[in-house]
């Protein structure tokens, strides 16, 4: 298709604002779900739209009530089940008198692909998924209201809709402070902004990589990264295990050494997604939310920390820090088999836990929270998972806007829990003092998490509720009902929030976990997010990481309210609305063993089969 096609959404008065509904050649959908407010007159399914490729879309009205279409000076009302054809610059009311979407196309100068659920394809869609604007304003690109004028829109702005949503630019120095969004194809360039592809994070001269995750593609692998190949010595610390174990086995490069960690409780996993990148200059050290396969590097918004730490000079310092302890007391726990290498300046070493004290990391600007398998008491049951994260909440003050301050809990797997679990988990999350001695208290928890709507209209459609793996017995009791929160978002992250992950206090003197895995917290809540280096200093770029305190705000902050404006504001990259927005009486909370046979963005129903593998044929 040599053009891109939007539905842009206008205001009564005619100002072209976001958002856009892209249009892919084929069958379409536009709905309640493609509005920034709630109104019941308009359908789930409100028209159906056919795009051609000569640019021209013939709408069916699938709702029960009409539609206006406006084309060349003429009004003419569309009632249900009846079809109409529309061209470029003709405009739609989804109610008359409301809701108007202007058609337009564009040029593909700047044009990406969206995805497709398939890893073996790197790059080829589907006939019907042809291409997405990858920036809304083009160089030459005229928007006209309705009343005819026209203006002109430059290149890489963000129209009214989004004026809570800025672009993120920080500078080189101050990323450490921040987790990034991984690059999702198909996005305009701004919602892209500051985001990082898997290039970004494995490039240069490394000389030993430990990869750890829970699936692995090395097809896909080391097709996205060719550096890989030339690395010496890799680990991989997987979950991997039946028909995924024994193609990893088949495809991994002979100098790869793969492992999985011990279980001691059998239902348990490895989850853990980091990197750990060893170069001659020092350490990369990162922590993020994605498998090592095609659709979570390409499809899914996935969260990443990472930052880079030099050799210790055991001359001046050999001190230890919190997470240098924290991160070698997990390491001892995976038990991989020890291998040695020889590093330049270093000579023959042996990779192993003890290996990673030789690097400083006193500027680390996070804290690391870890959790592990097996039933903890006495010293160790303040170590791992959401009583780790209690101890080292309670050991800070906080600003008193975090009293009782909302706690927002966004992941993609939920596991059988009870309200018992999510008040202790609650308590955890609340932990720490306010400025004036007095405890934060707790806050309302609130959980995003999909709607079938979300999942049916999302970039992948149902595809994407492959990557949302619970089941209807966990997702619909009642107690969780209070707490839904919908995921909106004008710009997923993928996490956890299982039970035996997180820890439960089986009683006071134990905690039982079942699986690995690795987070970095900052202090968050909503609006205000502290790091917890040190109090309240102007942030300049050429202070030392480790000397100044810095504020966080998530990027709809207003800067007039609630702080500072005489400091540096450095904006997290939180990709979903905030204040979360409650369900609806009709929102239904997506559950992967469920039918649903309305189809999505992409003609297609659920259950259907989800390519994850290069070589999967299955």
């Amino acid at each position: 298709m040599s053009a891109s096609r939007f539905l842009y959404k206008a205001t009564w008065w005619g100002m072209i604002r976001f958002p856009s509904i892209p249009i892919f050649e084929g069958a379409n959908t536009v709905g309640r779900c493609n509005l920034s407010v709630t109104d019941k007159r308009v359908s789930r399914k409100h028209i159906s739209l056919h795009a051609s490729t000569d640019g021209s879309i013939e709408v069916l009205v699938e709702g029960p009530n009409p539609i206006i279409v406006r084309s060349g000076g003429e009004r003419k009302k569309i009632c249900s089940q009846e079809k109409v054809t529309i061209a470029n610059g003709d405009i739609m009311e989804l109610i008359p008198g409301n809701y108007s979407f202007k058609y337009a196309t564009f040029g593909n100068e700047n044009t990406t692909s969206s995805p497709t659920d398939s890893s073996s394809k790197k790059g080829k869609r589907h006939s019907e998924e042809d291409s997405l604007a990858s920036n809304f304003a083009q160089d030459n690109a005229t928007v006209s209201d309705i009343s005819g004028s026209s203006q002109s829109k430059p290149a890489n702005t963000i129209d009214s809709k989004m004026d809570k949503v800025h672009p993120l630019s920080i500078p080189k120095e101050w990323l450490p402070l921040i987790f990034r969004l991984m690059r999702v194809q198909g996005l305009p360039a701004w919602a892209n902004s500051s985001s990082v592809t898997i290039q970004d994070v494995i490039q240069g001269n490394v000389l030993v990589a430990v990869l750890s995750n829970y699936m692995v593609d090395i097809d896909w692998l080391l097709s996205a990264c060719p550096d890989l190949k030339k690395i010496p010595h890799v680990l991989v610390v997987h979950g991997e295990g039946g028909a995924s174990l024994e193609r990893l086995q088949k495809t991994k490069p002979p100098n790869w050494i793969l492992h999985k960690p011990p279980l001691p409780i059998s239902y348990g996993t490895h989850h853990s997604k980091a990197m750990l990148l060893v170069y001659p200059q020092g350490i990369r050290v990162v922590v993020h939310t994605a498998n090592l396969i095609y659709v979570d590097w390409n499809n899914k918004t996935q969260g990443l920390w990472m930052q880079d730490f030099p050799w210790k000079d055991v001359k001046v310092n050999n001190r230890e820090c919190s997470f240098e302890n924290d991160l070698v007391d997990y390491l001892r726990t995976l038990k991989w088999p020890e291998f040695s290498v020889k590093l330049p300046a270093v000579g023959n070493v042996a990779i192993n836990a003890a290996f990673f004290k030789k690097f400083d990391y006193s500027s680390a600007t996070v804290r690391l929270i870890a959790s592990v398998p097996g039933y903890h008491m006495g010293p160790n049951l303040k170590k791992w998972g959401h009583m780790k994260m209690r101890t080292v909440l309670n050991e800070h003050i906080f600003d008193k806007e975090f009293h009782k301050s909302p706690l927002v809990y966004q992941f993609s797997s939920l596991g059988s829990l009870d309200e018992r679990w999510l008040n202790e988990f609650a308590s955890s999350m609340s932990s720490g003092t306010s400025d004036d001695g007095s405890p934060l208290g707790i806050g309302k928890p609130l959980i995003i998490w999909p709607t079938v709507e979300d999942v049916r209209c999302s970039l992948e459609g149902y595809a994407a509720g492959n990557a949302i793996p619970s089941p209807q017995k966990n997702v619909e009791k009642d107690f969780l009902k209070k707490y839904w929160a919908r995921w909106k978002a004008d710009h997923m992250v993928s996490a956890d929030f299982i039970k035996f992950k997180q820890g439960s206090l089986g009683c006071i003197t134990e905690e039982q976990y079942a699986t690995y895995d690795t987070w970095v917290y900052y202090f968050c809540r909503p609006w205000f997010i502290l790091n917890h280096i040190s109090r309240a200093q102007e942030i300049v770029p050429s202070t030392p990481l480790n000397e100044f305190k810095t504020k966080l705000a998530t990027l709809c902050l207003n800067r007039s309210s609630g702080t500072d404006s005489s400091s540096q504001v450095i904006r997290l990259p939180v990709p979903f609305r905030l204040p979360p927005q409650p369900y609806t009486s009709e929102d239904v909370p997506w559950s992967w063993d469920r039918r649903y046979t309305k189809k999505d963005v992409y003609g297609q129903v659920w259950p259907r089969h989800v390519q994850l593998y290069t070589s999967d044929d299955s």
